[in-house]
């Protein structure tokens, strides 16, 4: 334990001592390069092969055809299962997916969570 009269000096440092912290969320925070984040579907690419369903090793994407006269699918992500991994983008083959760098993604209504991308 530390007297009183070492405690002051130590105290005294402390104030003008820079912090060790990050300043998030008043600062926005830097991604590196590579950084997989939220991801991001291009519609008309998808070609509804459904690879990325059947990689992603948390059952974290479907994939639904919406139009039944034309080839038109739609992704749906359940965020509370995708890890982030990069399996769906890496497998795709027309490139229909890709990570961005949006990790801001908290959410209190766990119906919110399934995600339309």
């Amino acid at each position: 334990m530390i007297r009183m009269g070492k405690m002051v000096p130590y105290i005294m440092q402390m104030l003008v001592k820079k912090p060790n912290t990050t300043l998030y969320p008043s600062v926005k925070a830097h991604v590196e390069e590579h950084f997989r984040g939220a991801l991001k579907f291009d519609q008309p690419k998808c070609i509804g092969c459904k690879i990325c369903m059947k990689v992603c090793p948390s059952n974290a994407i479907e994939i639904e055809r919406i139009s039944e006269t034309e080839k038109v699918y739609q992704a749906y992500v359940h965020m509370d299962r995708c890890i982030f991994c990069g399996q769906c983008v890496d497998s795709c083959p027309k490139k229909a997916l890709e990570n961005t760098e949006n990790f801001e993604l908290a959410s209190t209504d766990k119906k919110s969570l399934k995600v339309a991308i």
